[in-house]
């Protein structure tokens, strides 16, 4: 690569971003749908339950969704990078709007089947899976190299206040009417589809190249490009046993104390919580990427989230896991932004919208398996036990990370250009 990357002063790249007005508007739109998407993942378990009467059923009804997810993960990205993005934001955060109006409504009627709740959950994770690309690749297109650190930083931040409050808000929603989380996310994706008629600046680099190699093609050639970087391939990899074991005992956990009857407050709050690490995390984020090699910040973040999770396992009540969770993601944002700013960096630009839909594959492989896992776990073996299974899979998921080299000579973001190349 020839890219010249310089590392900026902490402070600089920030009133150059509040200038950005494409990058404001796209933030904005991120945001607005990470928060209903996060209301309505928090109701889906619980209107699942309340709907069917029986936790498994549950658990399926929360894998349909994921499954969408995953299946238009790596298409999603061939389209990103061969379409206007600003337009495929708009439609397809429109659809997964429209599809959370449809069974808000008929949950307020009381005519919510659960084949129409796995409908509407397989839909809108299809139509989500298509922003998600459009949204990595138009970040890209409008913000400079040097800026990316600074930028992802943000995105987490902005992540971390929808994670924050997502819990609480959907629990209020749903102890007001069942049929409120679900008409939030709907607002939510509405207001990310308006976002992407005012951006004025286009979100894509060439794209009658783009539209010259065959879609197979390309997918084959985004295949072969994630595929020749061990690095990508083995974080990747690890990424979906990761979030599969820490997804799918917060499934458990929600799952259990919504079985015993605890107020949905109170299960919110455990989101609450999380929301609140990866918060103070963001902020600390921008600081930690810049002074600190990459190479050590994902081991560091594994294995305070392992210990959190390992110590949840072996006190299993309410008010320790609530604390477990305070505490488990602080090092996330700085993880995802010095890894996705240093995938950013070395991708080119017409390579980002499939990167981003294969590097996807590592949350989309999570979202059928981690309801499954949490929910059949829980069923078969009680909460405690799948605490302790799958805090031990974070354990090994840690060593891993921290023993592989090609993750852990990654420096500070003035030496990535040059090590990559």
């Amino acid at each position: 690569m020839t890219t010249d990357v310089h590392a900026p002063a902490p402070a600089s790249p920030a009133p150059r971003l509040l200038r950005n007005r494409a990058y404001l508007l796209l933030m904005t739109g991120l945001t607005a749908r990470s928060l209903g998407m996060g209301i309505a993942g928090f109701a889906i378990p619980l209107v699942a339950l309340a709907i069917t009467g029986d936790v498994l059923s549950a658990g399926i009804i929360s894998a349909v969704g994921g499954a969408g997810y995953l299946l238009a993960t790596l298409p999603a990205g061939v389209v990103a990078d061969r379409v206007d993005r600003r337009t495929l934001i708009l439609i397809a955060a429109g659809v997964a709007g429209a599809l959370w109006l449809t069974a808000a409504g008929a949950l307020w009627m009381g005519a919510l089947h659960p084949v129409h709740l796995a409908i509407v959950s397989f839909g809108s994770q299809v139509a989500t899976a298509f922003v998600g690309p459009a949204d990595d690749g138009g970040l890209r297109s409008v913000v400079p190299a040097e800026q990316m650190p600074a930028a992802r930083a943000t995105v987490e931040g902005r992540e971390s206040v929808a994670a924050l409050i997502s819990g609480p808000v959907g629990g209020l929603l749903y102890a007001v009417s069942h049929a409120l989380p679900l008409l939030g996310s709907a607002i939510g994706n509405l207001v990310a589809a308006i976002g992407a008629v005012l951006i004025r600046r286009p979100l894509n680099g060439d794209l009658g190249e783009a539209r010259r190699t065959h879609p197979v093609a390309a997918l084959v050639e985004g295949l072969r490009y994630v595929g020749s970087q061990p690095l990508f391939v083995v974080m990747i990899a690890l990424a979906i046993v990761l979030n599969t074991a820490s997804n799918g005992s917060t499934v458990a956990v929600t799952l259990d104390l919504a079985d015993r009857g605890t107020d949905p407050f109170l299960i919110g709050l455990l989101s609450t919580m999380i929301g609140a690490s990866l918060l103070i995390g963001s902020f600390l984020a921008p600081l930690i990427v810049q002074r600190v090699r990459t190479g050590v910040i994902v081991p560091a973040c594994m294995a305070v989230m392992s210990l959190a999770f390992l110590a949840m396992a072996i006190f299993p009540t309410y008010g320790a896991i609530l604390a477990c969770y305070s505490v488990a993601y602080l090092l996330a944002p700085a993880l995802n932004a010095s890894i996705f700013s240093y995938a950013a960096v070395i991708t080119p630009e017409q390579m980002q919208g499939r990167f981003s839909s294969v590097a996807a594959l590592s949350g989309a492989a999570s979202f059928p398996l981690a309801p499954l896992v949490g929910s059949g776990l829980l069923s078969g073996v009680g909460l405690a036990t799948t605490l302790l299974v799958l805090a031990l899979v974070l354990v090994g998921v840690a060593i891993a990370l921290a023993l592989f080299r090609p993750l852990t000579r990654i420096g500070t973001p003035d030496t990535w250009a040059a090590g990559a190349a």
